[in-house]
């Protein structure tokens, strides 16, 4: 017999399908791949369609089971809460996922799911769209803060300081919203003299009491309200409330010094001119130029108040100025950013009369010339009520302080003004009330103080061409303000002193 070779090998063995009599290699199921697809979905126990909730205040969308989460139109984030929400999908194998371009107010995602999964021993890859409907369901913060008007705060953070204008609070928001430390508020109120902050936590409220402690000169006071109680379980629920006081101090304010605080900083005299307010109080004697710091415990230690604050300054005119150097300085630390001079002036309400030239020293040598306007306090005509003063003598007090240089341009240099600062606004922030002017005075001063603009962020001001165009007809009767509030702003690039670095 001829022997017509080895046998060939069972693996090479092919059969015909049972359904549609193809050639394919033999499985369980004796079917090729196309029919098993046509007989099993590996998908049945994937749902189509999904309900995934949505929180319109917050904008955070729901992970189950509590958690309310930050997400973007078609980002990964999305995608992954999307993929949580699909049950059985972890009995397959997930090989790709991706959106598909819906309208953004439809009020549904959809989401291109690709899986493999074993049927008959083959693994079968589909492609399948799932429908997500996107359904309103408030969050409890915002539930909180919406149905009961504030009521359901567990921790209160007061903000308060006793003076005549808004320059230092202003300044508190700015430092706030570049820590963002008003994230975690549940409401912010804007209430007479401050600011009040909404917690649902107690240790949210204490982190912005540290923070208010570390940044600016303060002392705050705690008390705490019984809620409920359950006998049983023991369990008491309080309402904490923080009181914050800030100092009284403001910058550019002439302040009587106790004379324990005066013997404290190296003998200084009673009567100076607070130059900065930042973690401490920083005071300057303008007739010798001595410096001097408080901090928040020395200054509730020996509170005093100022005796003349920025909008009772009056207005003069420089007539004529001699520098003056100073040799005879003792023990103490001196300011070597200004020079002392004696100056001449006339008040502006007085000019072209006969009134004599008043002469005094100041501490702004080095920027005054003859014809510079300044603002002073008029100590011989002023009325001061204020114990500490009424008991110096009046040998020991100038005629005039000298405060602070003022520019007669100052209205189109407002008007000029390339920069903006972010506020806060209702819900996470306070709205803007009437200030007097005060928030004006305070954009002054960031433009002219680089110690101040360190803590501010600054951000670049865009003007549309209509509204640039339109500026000289719209601003009188609506305020340039108000329409540039629902501009974009972009973070302005600045230098290591704060400066604002513009093209």
């Amino acid at each position: 017999m001829e022997f017509l070779g080895p046998r060939q090998d069972a693996a090479e063995q092919k059969i015909l399908c049972c359904e549609c009599g193809t050639l394919i290699s033999p499985n369980p199921a004796n079917m090729c791949v196309a029919c098993i697809r046509t007989r099993v979905d590996v998908s049945e126990n994937i749902p189509k369609q999904v309900v995934i909730h949505f929180c319109r205040f917050c904008e955070r969308y729901l992970q189950p089971p509590s958690t309310w989460i930050a997400c973007s139109l078609e980002s990964r984030e999305l995608l992954a809460l999307c993929l949580k929400k699909l049950k059985g999908l972890n009995k397959v194998r997930l090989v790709d996922a991706s959106f598909i371009w819906t309208e953004p107010h439809s009020k549904r995602i959809k989401v291109n799911v690709t899986i493999q999964g074993e049927a008959f021993g083959t693994i079968l890859q589909q492609q399948f769209v799932v429908e997500y409907t996107v359904h309103y369901q408030m969050c409890e913060v915002c539930c909180k803060q919406k149905g009961s008007d504030g009521e359901a705060w567990r921790a209160l953070v007061q903000i308060r300081q006793r003076t005549i204008h808004k320059k230092t609070m202003f300044y508190v928001e700015q430092i706030i919203l570049k820590h963002n430390m008003h994230k975690d508020a549940m409401n912010i109120k804007e209430m007479e003299g401050g600011i009040n902050f909404y917690y649902n936590a107690k240790n949210n409220a204490r982190k912005m009491v540290d923070f208010m402690m570390a940044v600016i000169p303060c002392q705050y006071k705690t008390s705490q309200e019984l809620v409920s109680h359950d006998i049983q379980s023991n369990v008491f629920n309080y309402k904490y409330t923080f009181f914050v006081e800030i100092t009284r101090i403001c910058k550019d304010e002439v302040v009587c010094l106790p004379l324990s605080v005066s013997r404290y900083l190296n003998h200084m005299s009673q009567i100076a001119i607070c130059t900065r307010i930042s973690d401490n109080i920083h005071l300057m004697d303008p007739l010798t130029l001595k410096i001097g710091q408080l901090n928040a415990g020395q200054y509730f230690r020996d509170q005093f108040d100022a005796i003349c604050h920025q909008k009772q300054l009056r207005e003069f005119m420089v007539m004529n100025i001699e520098p003056v150097y100073n040799t005879d300085k003792q023990y103490g630390s001196y300011s070597h950013k200004h020079q002392l001079a004696d100056v001449w002036v006339l008040p502006l309400n007085s000019l072209g009369t006969d009134d004599q030239e008043i002469h005094t020293r100041t501490h702004l040598g080095n920027i005054l010339q003859c014809g510079d306007y300044v603002l002073g306090f008029d100590v011989a005509h002023a009325v001061v009520n204020n114990a500490v003063f009424d008991k110096m003598k009046q040998s020991q007090l100038p005629d005039i302080i000298l405060v602070k240089k003022i520019y007669p341009e100052k209205v189109k240099r407002n008007k000029g003004r390339n920069f903006r600062l972010r506020r806060l606004r209702k819900g996470s922030v306070t709205e803007t009330v009437t200030d007097d002017g005060d928030y004006n005075d305070f954009l002054e001063d960031l433009e002219e103080d680089p110690e101040l603009r360190k803590n501010v962020n600054l951000y670049k001001r865009q003007k549309p061409q209509w509204m640039a165009e339109a500026e000289e007809v719209i601003a009188p009767k609506v305020g340039l303000e108000e329409l540039l509030d629902d501009l974009v702003l972009e973070p302005a690039d600045t230098d290591e002193n704060g400066n604002m670095l513009t093209e």
